[in-house]
């Protein structure tokens, strides 16, 4: 299904007594030989807990939002950020993806040595050593987009420029905010300050105007924001700052739909736009936060997501009637946007039964307290085995190292390396 196409196998993508969740106590095994082997889920190469992705699933995630990015004329730089893993940045490229959009400058530098060859840095960066060394790499050929909210941001890239020699300009895309949202201009009057700053600025060219909607509550809200988007990128154009072709960019997970409404198609008299969608949290969906968020649920007939990651852990106690203590916990599992959905049982037979309206309550370090019904057909006991979906896979995969790609038949098909 994956293929480490780009840079090939790495010489840390490897399994051994440091992954968590895998049981291979002697030696090192890479992944493509593990999964060549045969092994399943429940035949002794794995150990409790551990977080496990289904392949099909995120194969459909990945094709479905390539599709609907080219229905509506969208190009698409998926957000690294959320599985910072080779393979499904490669397999997000090779379907068609512009760009990777990454968060910080040492997610920047991955995907430099990846070989990714175009890289959207989703914030405004001010560090003097990364921006020298970003310039650095431009002027080999890295292409990199920046993004600035002030005055200082515009000054800091100039500055590095300067200090790091060569000719070749970085482009730089103005973020307009929202008022109690999280980074970029707070109005129009402020984006056109900071623009002006850009074109004032040496070897620093303004590729066009970026936003973040995510943080908005609902559809009105957004559509208010993306309509002064337009508006304040028209200001801009009159203003003549604009280049002849403009990007623009915004789009989470959440909210993808109304950016394809709003800001897809030339809407920009005087200049041809590039309008790129920015989603990341898409390629495993969940069982949580995004299938309650998913747009899809406003527009079913443009496709469905899949939840790909699923959580397996062991029930250790139950200690009292209508508790059961599993063995997973904070170090091991997302919980800011939801705790984990026990889905399913599997008994140490190996019948699989639903989990019966099973609920985590909290969760430790390492225990997940669950409630148990009264009147559960299935309660659970010690040594049964738990699959619990999770909510947001953002705060998920960071806390693995590595994770096994299941096929439909639970046996391993390849080895997902994070590079958190």
């Amino acid at each position: 299904m994956f293929t480490r196409e780009r840079a090939g196998m790495r010489p840390d993508e490897y399994v051994d007594w440091r992954s968590k969740g895998f049981w291979w106590p002697e030696g090192t095994v890479d992944g493509a030989t593990l999964a060549a082997g045969g092994h399943h889920l429940f035949d002794g190469t794995f150990t409790w807990p551990v977080l496990t992705a289904r392949g099909t699933a995120i194969t459909r995630n990945i094709r479905t939002l390539a599709e609907f990015c080219r229905r509506h004329g969208l190009e698409f730089a998926p957000h690294g950020k959320t599985t910072m893993a080779p393979t499904l940045l490669d397999a997000q490229l090779r379907a068609g993806a512009w760009a990777i959009t990454v968060a910080t400058a040492n997610q920047a530098l991955v995907c430099r040595r990846l070989g990714i060859p175009r890289v959207l840095l989703a914030n405004q960066l001010l560090d003097p050593t990364a921006l020298r060394w970003l310039a650095g790499e431009a002027e080999r050929g890295f292409e990199l987009l920046l993004q600035v909210d002030s005055v200082a941001g515009a000054r800091a890239a100039a500055d590095a420029l300067a200090a790091a020699g060569g000719t070749r300009p970085l482009r730089v895309l103005v973020e307009l905010g929202f008022p109690g949202g999280r980074t970029g201009c707070r109005d129009t009057a402020a984006l056109v300050e900071v623009a002006r700053a850009v074109a004032a600025a040496e070897r620093i060219e303004l590729a066009g105007v970026t936003g973040y909607e995510g943080g908005l509550p609902g559809v009105d809200e957004v559509e208010g924001y993306l309509d002064g988007f337009v508006a304040a990128t028209r200001e801009l154009s009159a203003e003549g700052l604009l280049p002849a072709e403009v990007l623009v960019s915004a789009g989470g997970s959440a909210y993808f739909d109304v950016v394809a409404r709003r800001l897809a198609g030339q809407w920009l008299p005087g200049h041809t736009l590039r309008t790129v969608l920015r989603s990341g949290a898409y390629v495993t969906h969940d069982e949580g936060f995004y299938r309650e968020h998913t747009p899809f649920r406003r527009i079913p007939g443009e496709g469905s997501l899949d939840a790909a990651l699923e959580l397996w852990a062991q029930v250790l106690s139950t200690p009292e009637p209508g508790l059961a203590i599993a063995g997973l916990g904070k170090r091991d599992v997302s919980y800011d946007e939801g705790l984990p959905v026990p889905l399913r049982l599997r008994r140490a037979d190996g019948t699989t039964v639903p989990a019966g309206g099973l609920r985590v309550t909290r969760l430790n370090d390492h225990h997940a307290y669950l409630a148990v019904p009264p009147d559960a057909p299935d309660a659970p006991g010690p040594g049964d085995l738990v699959c619990f979906g999770i909510s947001h896979p953002c705060t998920a995969f960071d806390k693995w190292r590595a994770i096994p790609v299941l096929a439909d038949d639970d046996t391993v098909s390849d080895v997902l390396h994070l590079y958190f």
